[in-house]
């Protein structure tokens, strides 16, 4: 016979327990469902994310190009014209192009020269030997500029390749070390104007001073480019030059750039300086290309140093995605037409 119910007996414990087991299995499923979901929806954020920024990488490689061909064909003008010359009047130097995108966005892209800069790298020559112009010239920059708390020193023991100050005032290993953390000396050419942070003596006052005047290029004996060259850098070439003078300067620039060396030792705020056209040049080799893809709700930043060699070819040198607020020219909006 088969076991009989009694109405209003409790129910067996061998089913409570097995309900039990099937509402936590249950719960288990929706948490597992749940992560999931969470999970996936996580990772086609990331993967939407990430092919974002690889569209707008492309974008701002595509604005590299775009300015490189700018230079190129600032090149092939100046050849025509039989004038070799690079000044602050020209398209490339004048403005920001902005060009509009299909879906909605914008890429801005801005040139700067980096012919006007004293080249850091200039100091010390490949066999290891201090420069004495660009020596001079880089204390005649922070004298310039009123920077008392750097020494141009620092500078030379970054580069040299030994472990031994040039100067009481120079700085090497031993105090590099001393930092938390601590770090060495480069010890080799600049790569980035940045690393002037980590020179002993800096600060970000000094460096935001300092840093627009300057340049790390890698290749040494280019020259100052005397028609793009900012007022304390012309005040660098001589220690008899005021800043009114170089004002002054400025403005005569301004209004018409100068198309030969002898016009601009022949202007009257160096009578009597004797100053000479070694490592003045009226041509720029190197130039940043910054460019900001804003499109999506994002923003993509890419910095381009290129290099323009003398037969009007452009090429990029390195890239960095690091630096932000580069666009501060006037923008110029360039039509599809």
């Amino acid at each position: 016979m088969g076991r009989s119910v009694v109405p209003g007996r409790p129910a067996s414990p061998q089913r409570g327990v097995a309900l039990i087991m099937v509402l936590l299995a249950m719960a288990l499923v929706v948490l597992l469902a749940s992560g999931m979901t969470q999970q996936q929806s996580l990772r086609v954020f990331k993967a939407g994310h990430y092919l974002a920024q690889q569209q707008g990488k492309n974008v701002a490689l595509g604005a590299e190009a775009f300015a490189s061909q700018i230079l190129v064909k600032d090149f092939e003008q100046d050849k025509e014209d039989n004038q070799m010359v690079d000044s602050l009047d020209e398209f490339w130097a004048a403005n920001a192009a902005v060009l509009p995108l299909d879906d909605n966005g914008v890429a801005e892209v801005q040139i700067d020269g980096l012919g006007g800069r004293i080249n850091l790298n200039d100091l010390v020559s490949a066999d290891g030997e201090v420069d004495p112009m660009t020596r001079e010239r880089i204390n005649r920059l922070l004298i310039a500029l009123g920077i008392t708390g750097l020494s141009v020193d620092a500078l030379v023991d970054w580069i040299d390749p030994n472990d031994q100050t040039v100067t009481a005032y120079g700085a090497e290993d031993g105090q590099y070390l001393m930092a938390d953390p601590g770090y060495r000396a480069g010890n080799q050419p600049f790569v980035s104007v940045t690393e002037l942070r980590l020179i002993e003596g800096m600060t970000e006052e000094i460096y935001a001073a300092l840093s627009p005047h300057l340049a790390a290029l890698p290749v040494n004996g280019l020259g100052i480019n005397v028609n793009t060259a900012t007022a304390p850098v012309l005040m660098s070439l001589h220690p008899e030059l005021t800043e009114a003078q170089a004002a002054s300067i400025l403005e005569k620039r301004e209004e018409e750039p100068f198309v030969n060396l002898q016009d601009f030792l022949a202007l009257p705020e160096f009578a009597g300086l004797g100053l000479k056209s070694a490592g003045l040049t009226l041509q720029t080799r190197f130039f940043e290309v910054a460019s900001r893809i804003t499109y999506d709700n994002r923003v993509v930043n890419l910095v381009s140093t290129v290099f323009r060699n003398p037969e009007g070819e452009v090429s990029t040198v390195r890239r960095d995605t690091g630096q932000k607020n580069r666009i501060t020219k006037e923008p110029y909006t360039i039509s599809e037409g």
